[in-house]
């Protein structure tokens, strides 16, 4: 993922509520989510290029989801793949709190990145940048290509936009949060960061929903999940055309 808008235990009808745009070359193989045939509980992508993905959820309640941390001067080639990170956490049996303990120790022979991870009760953000795993208290977070609610544009927008929606409906309709990442808007050349990408892909990445010839946004996907445990994952995939958009729903309640 390249976005993720969350709101933890901030919404009457609603524990959780997620949101998230993939962002990615087109010509990087992937599979859309389906539960996993080796791993019944596991609704995922796949990257079909390393074996990992960018965003799950189990059945049991585990939900884990990564994006990258951009800084090109740090870049290790070769690295291990960060979607696996996802689905070690997901099909494991450790805590967040003994999973980030492991990772710790071998977090920098990976390239960046932010990974949120746990259960909706219980969730954590954790980055091989920043200083340890921190437990996400009730509130709206957002996470773009730096650490846990950097102000970028793209990630202002995203959560000012995000709270006008839960806080307008009981039941939020996923349609309107699915409109809200799809927005191509760029950012002005004076709020652009830095990240050692020049300015011309600074703009390409500005907006919540990317577009350019070989890189763009190629997913988005939403994560409800009830006061009563019910799930409801949609996943929206574009790859390379954004114009043609194939919608995949699942739901069910989170085993006890």
């Amino acid at each position: 993922m390249c976005l993720i808008i969350l709101a933890l235990k901030s919404h009457p009808s609603y524990k959780l509520i997620f949101a998230a745009n993939r962002d990615e070359y087109y010509d990087r193989p992937s599979a859309p989510a389906a539960f996993w045939k080796d791993s019944p509980g596991l609704i995922a992508g796949k990257d079909l290029r390393a074996g990992g993905t960018w965003l799950g959820v189990t059945t049991c309640g585990k939900i884990t989801a990564i994006t990258n941390y951009r800084d090109p001067l740090t870049h290790k080639t070769p690295a291990p793949s960060r979607g696996l990170l996802v689905t070690d956490f997901l099909l494991g049996d450790e805590s967040p709190a003994a999973y980030f303990e492991r990772l710790d120790q071998k977090a920098r022979e990976y390239n960046g990145f932010n990974l949120i991870a746990g259960k909706e009760d219980d969730l954590y953000w954790y980055s091989n940048r920043g200083d340890g795993p921190r437990k996400l208290k009730p509130g709206i977070y957002g996470v773009s290509n730096r650490l846990l609610d950097t102000p970028w544009p793209k990630v202002t927008r995203a959560k000012e936009a995000f709270q006008e929606v839960i806080s307008n409906d009981k039941y939020p309709d996923p349609e309107t949060i699915f409109h809200l990442l799809a927005d191509r808007s760029p950012a002005d050349d004076k709020d652009l960061p830095d990240t050692g990408v020049g300015i011309e892909w600074e703009r390409i990445l500005s907006p919540i929903f990317i577009t350019s010839p070989v890189y763009g946004t190629r997913s988005s996907t939403i994560l409800l999940i009830d006061m009563n445990d019910r799930v409801t994952f949609i996943e929206r995939t574009f790859n390379s055309n954004p114009e043609h958009a194939t919608t995949l729903k699942y739901e069910f309640n989170i085993e006890s």
